[in-house]
């Protein structure tokens, strides 16, 4: 696995696979890699010849009071995970590459940014877009994978690639790869280990309520009613603050009131121990 953190090195990689003739899978992260990761990872290698992971913890999608200082960094371990994994080169940008003096360029998507993270996290997805849209350019994938954890991150990147007209790559060639979950059902997530074992084991709670929502909607209970009942239930099991619980359109994120005949999915985000978890699951349509 080559350990790239020049983009002109990046970019003679790049052009010598080109040249043979082949495909390359992008998976972008900010590092503190876990099984959730490798599977995005494994993903990618069915679907190209080569495989590129970023790991770059992105400071202009953390807001002035979130983690960034304390977000894990893990580089060594995650190459070896990467290595281990067949990985054909780790992209591992500084902050100067990435934001050199004098930056001043930001992709702001709207609509499907606007809700849920969006407005609890004020420039978050503007962060997002610029961050991905660069080493969308940088890498010139033709496919890149994303997990599906991150709901709201994969609209707005698909939306960003369809409305700028990418095609390295092109919004269908965009991935959402399903979310992998611990034994308990709690998402995996790099967020995960601030939890302490009491806050651990009660933040499992977090996919037992979205689960038990969802048969209550598919089973016609009013959607208030039942999201009311997966916040009480969550404050009551240790959670702090829900920053939202809602049913949306899985395409445009728009909040519905009562089980439509498409796909939509259930969002939330809720605080524990003072770590913010999110989730979200598949909503099947009325029939």
């Amino acid at each position: 696995m080559q350990s790239i953190h020049r983009l002109d090195l990046l970019r003679t990689s790049i052009e010598a696979w080109r040249d043979g003739g082949e495909t390359i899978a992008l998976v972008p992260t900010m590092g503190a890699l876990h099984e959730g990761h490798l599977t995005l990872v494994r993903e990618a290698r069915t679907k190209a010849d080569r495989v590129v992971v970023s790991i770059f913890v992105n400071p202009t999608q953390f807001g002035p009071n979130e983690d960034l200082d304390a977000y894990p960094r893990t580089m060594e371990a995650d190459a070896q995970l990467l290595e281990a994994e067949g990985v054909d080169a780790l992209w591992a940008p500084d902050a100067g590459t990435m934001y050199p003096d004098g930056f001043s360029t930001s992709i702001a998507v709207d609509g499907v940014s606007a809700d849920f993270c969006g407005a609890s996290r004020p420039g978050h997805f503007a962060g997002v877009a610029t961050v991905v849209c660069k080493l969308f350019n940088q890498v010139q994938p033709d496919i890149a994978l994303f997990g599906e954890k991150d709901w709201q991150q994969l609209a707005v990147i698909r939306r960003m690639a369809r409305d700028l007209d990418l095609t390295l790559p092109d919004a269908d060639s965009i991935h959402g790869v399903p979310t992998v979950r611990e034994a308990d059902g709690l998402a995996l997530s790099s967020r995960n280990r601030y939890l302490d074992e009491t806050a651990r084991r009660q933040a499992a709670a977090l996919p037992a309520a979205m689960r038990e929502a969802i048969g209550k909607i598919e089973g016609g209970t009013p959607v208030a009613d039942a999201l009311a009942e997966l916040e009480a239930t969550l404050l009551e099991g240790g959670f702090t603050r829900v920053d939202y619980a809602a049913l949306a359109d899985a395409a445009s994120l728009q909040r519905i009131d009562a089980l439509p005949d498409r796909p939509a999915r259930l969002l939330v985000a809720a605080h524990i121990q003072g770590t913010r978890l999110i989730d979200n699951m598949p909503v099947g349509p009325r029939r």
